[in-house]
This record gives C-alpha cells, structure tokens and sequence, in this order.
C-alpha cells in the first residue's frame, strides 16, 4: 500500500498549520498550587463552552476542564464557565491534552508548548532536548498532537521538563525510501497509555507502537494498524491492555498477546495475533472499524469509538453501537473519557461535548 496516498478528511484529524504564540517562562523555584484557593483571577467567564471541544477533564476538586480546537480551554465548576486563551498565557488555543499532578496544577498541551497552570498564572514549561530516557513514579508524559517534527514523548519530572527523541525505527530507512505523507511527522505521537504494570506505550503516526518498560524502547509494526483499507494513514491512535491482559491497538481486527520474555532477547516487541471482535453485519458492511478511543466501564464493558459510526460497547458477547447525533445530523467524534463517577463524555470537532444518559450520548449543555 502506497504511503504517499492522500489522507480521508474523515481519518484525519490533526490541523496542518501550527499557531505559534509568545509564551512566558517558568522559573525553577516557582511556588507549588495553593490547594486552598477557589477564585482564579485570570481569563473570561463566558455564557457557555465552545462548539470545537476536542477533550475533557474532571480535576480533583470535580471541576471539568474542556480543551477546545482554537478557543483555549473552559472549565465549569457547576456554576460558571471560565474560558482561558492565550490572552492568559497558554502557548496555543489549540489544546491536546489535559492532566493535573498530585498537588493540584494543571497542565495543558498545546500546539506550541505545554503550559502549567497553578491557579494564579499560567507558565510554559521549557523543554530539555534528550535522548536519555529514564521513567520515575510520578512523572507526566505529553504530546503535542499536530505540532510539525515532533521525534518524541515529552517527560516531566516535576522540575524539569524532557523532549526525548525516539530510537531509530527498524523499518525507518525503508520507509523513507518509499515516501513517507507529508503530512505527518513519522514519529509523531498520537495516543500515551500507561498499561496495567505502568508501563508506558506510544502510538505514532507512521512507524507504528513503541513500548518504554524503564529500560529499553522497544517498536512493532503492522500495516493494518496504522494504514487504513482506503489507503489513508490512521496511525496508532488507541491502545488499551484488557484484564486478561490482550491489547486492544486501533482496529477490531486483531488483539494482540505480548510475549516479553521473547521481547527481552530481541530488538523489537515479540508477540500473537488473537481474533478480534464483530463482523460486517455489525459494523455496517465493514470486516472491521477502526477506533481512535478504547475504554473500559465500570462493569468491565469495552467502549469504543469511531469517527462516523458513534461508541461501540462489547461485553464479552455482544456488541452495541450508539450512533451520536445532532437532530438527524451524525456527530464526528474526536476523544472519548470516563470521569470519576464512571460517566463517559465525548468530544466533537464542532458539536461541543456529549455525555451519556444510561441510554445513549447527549449533548451536555451547560
């Protein structure tokens, strides 16, 4: 399958352009979040969240944060929505992921640099190229998803903050020789999992899955996963470990079992293809979908969701989709998460955030 084929607009979901914005620095000695404080001085409360809302997050104090796709990010503490741009010092109002540390910060990737918000002020985390990969308890990992020549996972430790570089890929050469889509960079990241033993995983773009054990970095490879049967390229966009401890990567073609004593004597991560799950009749004439988002419920029930076919949710025998929809209009679906009361949300590239009601997914309006 040729690499240089042009990618569905139904696949692709990382803007081409990156915005690049002036960021303030962080210094070192920086005062940790003050746990007591409730009112954040910063950013505009508005009358409601945003249309593009690619992700969302329920912090420890049940605040859920919502990282739109140019708007910055929202956060709605049951009364009021606060909306944080670059304005307020994020580096981009593209935002990518959303994670909060052990003490009460909040970190936000973007296009253009992580930002560390505090509850006060809102800083950037410089990055220190490296190609020392190391892996300690409470570390974060990031992504900048759509930024150009990105070789690597970014690591903080919680005083600085890494760029490391990914290992040569075994199939790189190869690749390059064939053209690899210029849309991309190869070893961009499009998903981070931390596995059931905290082992860390990426999936990339091009060069397939990569797994860190704190020792070694490790690649595997499959056209399937990371080609999808039009010809675009889907990348390794979810991974997920099952309690039987079968990983679930991409599409529902396969699962896979991970031999690690082969893997330690090889170069390369050493596994088994396993059937995966459906059929055509369930997936409305397709063999199998591919998935950008896998989780798991707290009844053990696998969720999964696609880009124009709505959630799947398998429990071990059957499999039920719900569609999304805005009136008769289908919801495309960027990112699906599960909040700590075991609700699920979805995130939209232009219908806001959806929720589950028990029955199906609804638009949340705030």
């Amino acid at each position: 399958m040729n690499l240089l084929k042009s990618i569905s607009p139904q696949i692709l979901l990382i803007p081409l352009v990156t915005l690049l914005t002036s960021c303030s620095v962080q210094s070192p000695d920086q005062a940790e979040i003050d746990t007591t404080k409730t009112e954040i001085q910063i950013g505009e409360i508005v009358p409601q969240l945003g249309d593009s809302l690619w992700y969302i997050f329920q912090d420890s104090k049940n605040n859920y944060w919502f990282g739109s796709n140019g708007e910055g990010v929202f956060r709605h503490d049951g009364s009021t929505i606060l909306n944080l741009t670059t304005k307020d010092g994020l580096c981009s109002d593209s935002i990518r992921q959303i994670q909060e540390d052990e003490v009460g910060n909040m970190y936000f990737s973007t296009m253009a640099g992580i930002n560390k918000f505090d509850g006060k002020e809102i800083t950037t985390l410089q990055p220190i190229k490296s190609t020392d990969w190391k892996s300690e308890p409470g570390d974060m990992w990031f992504a900048m998803l759509g930024k150009r020549n990105e070789h690597g996972p970014y690591r903080y430790d919680g005083k600085n903050l890494y760029n490391l570089e990914f290992p040569k890929h075994y199939l790189h050469d190869e690749f390059y020789e064939r053209g690899i889509n210029p849309f991309f960079s190869p070893y961009e990241i499009y998903c981070i999992y931390k596995d059931r033993s905290g082992v860390m995983w990426f999936g990339t773009s091009v060069f397939g899955l990569c797994r860190f054990d704190g020792q070694s970095v490790k690649w595997m490879y499959e056209e399937d996963l990371t080609l999808a049967p039009t010809g675009g390229t889907f990348g390794i966009r979810s991974i997920f470990e099952d309690a039987d401890g079968d990983f679930w990567i991409c599409n529902t073609l396969h699962r896979y079992v991970f031999d690690l004593e082969k893997t330690e004597k090889s170069d390369r991560l050493q596994y088994q293809k396993m059937d995966g799950i459906g059929n055509s009749e369930i997936f409305g004439g397709d063999d199998y979908i591919y998935y950008s988002y896998i989780l798991e419920d707290n009844d053990g029930k696998i969720w999964l969701t696609t880009w124009d076919k709505g959630v799947y949710k398998y429990d071990g025998e059957n499999i039920t989709n719900y569609l999304v929809k805005d009136d008769s209009m289908i919801v495309n679906l960027v990112s699906m998460y599960k909040d700590k009361q075991g609700d699920f949300w979805l995130g939209t590239p232009e219908h806001g955030a959806y929720k589950f009601n028990g029955e199906g997914f609804e638009r949340f309006l705030e």
